[in-house]
């Protein structure tokens, strides 16, 4: 799927230190030492200009203070200048270098600092690296041990093998990679694990750039689901999708995007479950584009205000959310979990902080009809929802009514 370049200076910048055969790596980090420079330069400019300004209405001071101004905006201005070259010419070596440097084993997928690091990367600035074709752009795809998997059977076959018609998918949410969903820590329930273990589900897990606006991630979702189902080695019965935060989002505008294209997978699929997902928006980013507007309004700080504005738009989609959207097709149940930070879900303060980034109210009401339900657990941060052991007894209770056809909608 091809994406409508955009014009922003983030994007301008992008472009403007992509070449053929360049370093991913180094054209990122020229663009944003090279944006960043001219908004401190503006920012300068605009504080000198107000001092000046002033200096000029008084007499007897407005002529040496004229030649004062032009000797300081000389100097000013050679010195953003070198910092601008000099950082180009440096990362253009750097870049050179890299070039030389043996490439990578394709069998060697990078750790998770470098992946990591790659999927915040994409998070703040996601559809600016895929505008510019940046290789930092992170391709959707399902992925095993860092690695991503051909979606054909004969991969798929290797992948997964004896992996049964029962699958159970899991997205993840903004500047994260399937990573987040391991079980590191004790008293942690990997849920993919559970649940091949105890439903027979097969777990997958998907990756993808959180950058980019959910409803291109939301298109390109169905496809990747199309398709899989299409390769897989088996038919397969049952689709279990699981979205933490941004991930049930996008989860839920590619059920929308599938009905309307009229693919095949949603009748596969029993039941779609989303963890802190902010369905209402989130206050997070609200504050963000507040404090953005409001950076705007002077002169001085306008440079800042954008810096702010050259986030993601899939982190600017997070503002408001999808609220009210047509019905889920062919009757996907619709799951939604929302925690608060504080134990107690009735407390004052679990209302307003909720999971310390998306509130209770946001995770859990909806303006939704048909099969949808929702719950809220205490003393359970963001974050925690992932490998929470309360989180998934809800996720066995809700698989169960199905399997044993309590199913009450």
């Amino acid at each position: 799927m091809k994406r409508a370049r955009r014009n922003s200076p983030h994007a301008a910048a992008a472009d403007a230190t992509t070449t053929d055969g360049g370093s991913p790596y180094s054209d990122a980090t020229k663009a944003a030492v090279q944006t960043t420079t001219a908004r401190i330069h503006e920012m300068h400019q605009a504080i000198a200009g107000k001092t000046f300004t002033a200096l000029a209405q008084i007499p007897f001071v407005a002529g040496p203070a004229a030649f004062v101004r032009m000797a300081h905006d000389a100097i000013a201005g050679g010195i953003y200048a070198a910092i601008h070259h000099g950082a180009e010419g440096t990362l253009n070596a750097a870049a050179a270098i890299e070039r030389q440097l043996p490439a990578a084993d394709d069998d060697a997928p990078p750790g998770r600092i470098a992946s990591g690091m790659r999927s915040v990367l994409n998070a703040a600035f996601g559809d600016h690296l895929a505008d510019s074709g940046n290789a930092l752009a992170i391709p959707m795809g399902i992925h095993v041990d860092g690695r991503r998997i051909a979606i054909d059977s004969a991969a798929l076959d290797a992948a997964f093998p004896g992996g049964g018609g029962k699958l159970a998918l899991f997205i993840h949410g903004l500047a994260f990679d399937e990573h987040c969903w391991q079980a590191s820590n004790e008293g942690e329930v990997d849920f993919g694990k559970r649940l091949q273990a105890q439903f027979g589900y097969t777990p997958l897990h998907l990756r993808y750039n959180t950058g980019l606006p959910i409803a291109e991630n939301g298109a390109r979702l169905a496809e990747l689901l199309e398709t899989l189902l299409a390769a897989w080695p088996e038919q397969v019965s049952s689709l279990l999708l699981i979205g933490h935060s941004m991930g049930g989002l996008v989860a839920r505008n590619a059920c929308e995007q599938a009905a309307a294209a009229d693919l095949y997978w949603p009748q596969a699929t029993n039941m779609l479950i989303c963890l802190g997902s902010p369905h209402l928006g989130s206050p997070v980013e609200r504050l963000g584009q507040a404090t953005t507007r409001a950076l705007q309004v002077s002169d001085v700080t306008a440079p800042l205000g954008t810096i702010a504005a050259a986030r993601s738009q899939g982190i600017k989609d997070l503002r408001f959310g999808p609220g009210a959207s047509p019905l889920t097709p062919h009757d996907i149940a619709l799951r939604f979990i929302g925690s608060s930070l504080t134990r107690d879900t009735e407390h004052p303060l679990a209302e307003w902080f909720g999971d310390g980034l998306v509130t209770l109210g946001s995770a859990t009401e909806h303006p939704l009809t048909g099969n949808v339900r929702s719950t809220r657990l205490g003393g359970i941060a963001h974050m925690g929802l992932l490998t929470a052991p309360r989180v998934y007894g809800q996720i066995r209770r809700w698989l169960r009514e199905i399997e044993d056809g309590q199913e009450t909608g």
